[in-house]
C-alpha cells in the first residue's frame, strides 16, 4: 500500500544528519561464559539470539564509548563539535552520581557552547532522548542537538546469575540532530511508562532507598534483578501497541515501514513484535547476536551499523521500538 502523506504540522521538522557509534574491543562469547557459570551456547542463543557481547576495559567509562560514538556522529554530519548546542545523554550506567556523564562527554569533545544532561529511561533511554532532543529543534530553541545511548551494562552484572549476565553487553551510540529542510526526519514520537511495574526490571541497591553497605553488597542489590517471563510478555504487547500508536498517527500500515529498529534485547521478543506486525525479518535491523542488549545504547548502535553497511537508504520509513525498565517504553517513526 502505498503511504499517506502524514498531516503537516506547523512546527519545525527534525532530522538526523549524522550517526555514530563504539563498542569495547573485547568479546565475551558464549563459550567464555560457559567457564564462568553453569550455561551453554546452545541454551544462551535459544532463548536469547545473543552469541557474544562486548566488555568495556577497566580504565573506560561511560563518557569514554559516549566520546567515540559522537565523535564518529559529528564526522558523519561534516559538523564540528562548537556547533552542538544540547547534548542529551541515556545512561543508565553514568560515570558517577554527578556531575553528569553528559557534561563530561561536553568537556571530551570540547563542545563549549552546549548545554548538557542526562536521562534515565533504562533500555528506552535513546527514544526519549530523541523525543526531547526533537522538542527543542522542533520549538526553534536550539539548531543541533546531539543525542547519546551509552552503556557499561557489564558494571551492574551478577556474574553468577545466568539469567542476566548472558544477556548484557556494553556499548554506545549517537546521532546528530537539526531542523529538517526537506520531507525528511522524525514524524511522531510515543512515550510510556508505568511504574507500578519498576521491579520486573531494576537496580535496587546503590541509591537513596538502599545506600550502599556491607549487607546491599554481600546481597549483590546493586545488580540488576529481572523477572524474565513477566517481562517477556508485557514487552510484546507494549511494544506491538506502542507501534500501532505511531503508524496510526502518521497513517500507516506495518507494509509501509522499510525497517524496524528495535531496542536489541531478545531475539524472541523481536520475532513476537514482528510477527505481530507482520513484517518479515528481513526488514528488522539485529545485531544483539553480536552486541547483547546493550541497553539505551542499542537502537543508535544498530541505526549506526545499518547505514554505514548501505542498508538504509534516503527516503525509507524507519520505526523505533524500545522497552526498559521503569517501566518505560516508546516509538519514533522515521523517514530517512
Amino acid at each position: 500500500m502505498k503511504a499517506k502523506k502524514p498531516a503537516g504540522k506547523s512546527q519545525i521538522r527534525t532530522e538526523i544528519i549524522g550517526t555514530g557509534s563504539y563498542v569495547p574491543e573485547t568479546r565475551m562469547t558464549n563459550k567464555d561464559l560457559e567457564g564462568k557459570i553453569e550455561t551453554t551456547d546452545a541454551w544462551i542463543v535459544e532463548r536469547t539470539g545473543i552469541r557474544e557481547r562486548r566488555i568495556a576495559s577497566k580504565d573506560e567509562a561511560a563518557s569514554d564509548l559516549a566520546f567515540q560514538a559522537a565523535r564518529k556522529a559529528l564526522e558523519a554530519a561534516q559538523a564540528a563539535p562548537e556547533e552542538i548546542d544540547l547534548i542529551v545523554l541515556a545512561t543508565s550506567t553514568p560515570d558517577m552520581f554527578f556531575p553528569s556523564t553528559a557534561c563530561i562527554v561536553q568537556d571530551k569533545l570540547k563542545a563549549t557552547r552546549a548545554a548538557a544532561f542526562d536521562l534515565s529511561a533504562a533500555c528506552s533511554g535513546f527514544v526519549y532522548a530523541l523525543a526531547v532532543g526533537e522538542q527543542y529543534i522542533r520549538s526553534g530553541t536550539y539548531q543541533k542537538v546531539l543525542v547519546i545511548g551509552t552503556e557499561i551494562m557489564s558494571r551492574l552484572i551478577n556474574w553468577t546469575d545466568r539469567t542476566t549476565c548472558v544477556i548484557f553487553g556494553d556499548g554506545a551510540g549517537a546521532v546528530l540532530l537539526a531542523p529538517s529542510s526537506s520531507e525528511s526526519g522524525i514524524l511522531s514520537t510515543h512515550l510510556h511508562s508505568d511504574g507500578s511495574l519498576w521491579d520486573l526490571i531494576c537496580v535496587p541497591g546503590g541509591g537513596s532507598a538502599i545506600p550502599p553497605s556491607e549487607k546491599m553488597l554481600a546481597e549483590q542489590l546493586n545488580t540488576i534483578k529481572m523477572k524474565g517471563n513477566e517481562t517477556f510478555k508485557v514487552a510484546v504487547r507494549s511494544l506491538e501497541e506502542v507501534a500501532w500508536e505511531a503508524l496510526r498517527a502518521n497513517d500507516f500500515l506495518p507494509s509501509d515501514v522499510s525497517f524496524l529498529v528495535p531496542h536489541q534485547a531478545n531475539l524472541r521478543i523481536i520475532r513476537a513484535v514482528a510477527d505481530r506486525l507482520q513484517l518479515p525479518m528481513e526488514r528488522v535491523v539485529i545485531n544483539l547476536d553480536r552486541y547483547g542488549n546493550t541497553s539505551a545504547a542499542s537502537i543508535p548502535l544498530a541505526l549506526d551499523e545499518a547505514v554505514r553497511e548501505g542498508r538504509i537508504k534516503k527516503g525509507d520509513m524507519l520505526l523505533f521500538l524500545a522497552f526498559g525498565g521503569g517501566l518505560t517504553w516508546g516509538a519514533s517513526l522515521v523517514r530517512w
